[in-house]
């Protein structure tokens, strides 16, 4: 039997994230003071009290997860935690390789929180979005961004969620125009998101060039585990590798179904999701049902857990 550790990305916060978990366990407090220390500001407070409109600005909200769900992954680590393969949901693949010991903390948080910002930046607010479409294989998504995407205006498939889920991201207007022809596609539901830049796709290239010269100098260790990459879907432990996937990252697409796939076939049948939500674990029922998933991120989560 082999364990997976699993790790969220954005869009699983909320107010009040990790703060019972800080109250009930000292090491989950010293990591959040960790976090606050290197931002120069306190994170811990955003995660704790909010304001939400505040903890949802990408700059934060990145650390916020980050930082939660190492909180979590600690208080497990000295109650005996142990597990084979590690992978995290975009933003969740910093935390999985803090997990797996590859990257610091420190350095972690500093540079999801640059990430978070170059992010932001790379794209004007009203400018970008995503949506979610349901019920079109990856070729019909692929045709219909296709024929959405203008001379500037591109739109693309950015997360292959799995059980008929892709999740498309780029210029509000070409997106607008593939959720109008989406239905003529075959598309059951296509829903906009609320977020506040359009990841994962093409536009997103000036972040991924600031984020390469801010990992300039980064230490990668290779990871006691191996972690599977959302660009390749793949296992690697290799630190050069990681480092340039998770630059490649910024703008290719989260192939989350094949991952999960790849840690099926790796022998996979237990998974702790660790931080805050239960997003992968609904994901994982539906694409890998052999394994089982718990969720792991209040005091009284953690309680249950045995080693």
């Amino acid at each position: 039997m082999k364990t997976a550790l699993l790790f969220p990305g954005q869009g699983s916060q909320r107010v009040g994230m990790g703060r019972d978990l800080a109250i009930e366990y000292p090491t989950a407090k010293r990591t959040y003071e960790e976090a606050d220390a290197v931002l120069g500001f306190a994170l811990s407070k955003l995660c704790w009290d909010g304001p939400e409109d505040d903890l949802t600005l990408t700059k934060h909200t990145q650390p916020a997860i980050l930082t939660t769900s190492i909180a979590v992954l600690r208080v497990l680590v000295e109650k005996g935690l142990r597990f084979d393969i590690v992978a995290g949901h975009s933003l969740g693949e910093w935390s999985a390789l803090v997990a797996a010991g590859a990257i610091e903390l420190k350095d972690a948080v500093k540079l999801t929180h640059l990430r978070g910002t170059y992010m932001q930046d790379a794209v004007p607010v009203g400018q970008g979005s995503m949506a979610a479409l349901i019920g079109l294989d990856l070729d019909k998504t692929r045709a219909l961004c296709e024929q959405a995407s203008q001379p500037g205006e591109p739109v693309e498939p950015a997360n292959m969620n799995g059980a008929g889920q892709i999740v498309i991201s780029g210029h509000v207007n070409a997106v607008d125009r593939a959720i109008a022809n989406s239905k003529a596609a075959g598309a059951k539901l296509a829903k906009k998101l609320p977020v506040s830049a359009p990841f994962h796709c093409s536009l997103m290239k000036p972040a991924a060039d600031r984020l390469a010269e801010a990992m300039t100098g980064l230490t990668i260790k290779p990871p006691s585990v191996p972690v599977v990459a959302n660009v390749t879907a793949e296992p690697t432990q290799d630190p050069a590798q990681i480092q340039r996937l998770l630059i490649q990252q910024v703008t290719a697409p989260v192939r989350w179904e094949e991952s999960v796939q790849a840690i099926a076939k790796l022998g996979v049948t237990v998974a702790y999701e660790l931080g805050s939500g239960a997003v992968l674990k609904g994901l994982v029922k539906r694409i890998a049902p052999e394994i089982t998933v718990t969720t792991i991120g209040e005091p009284h989560e953690v309680a249950q857990f045995t080693a």
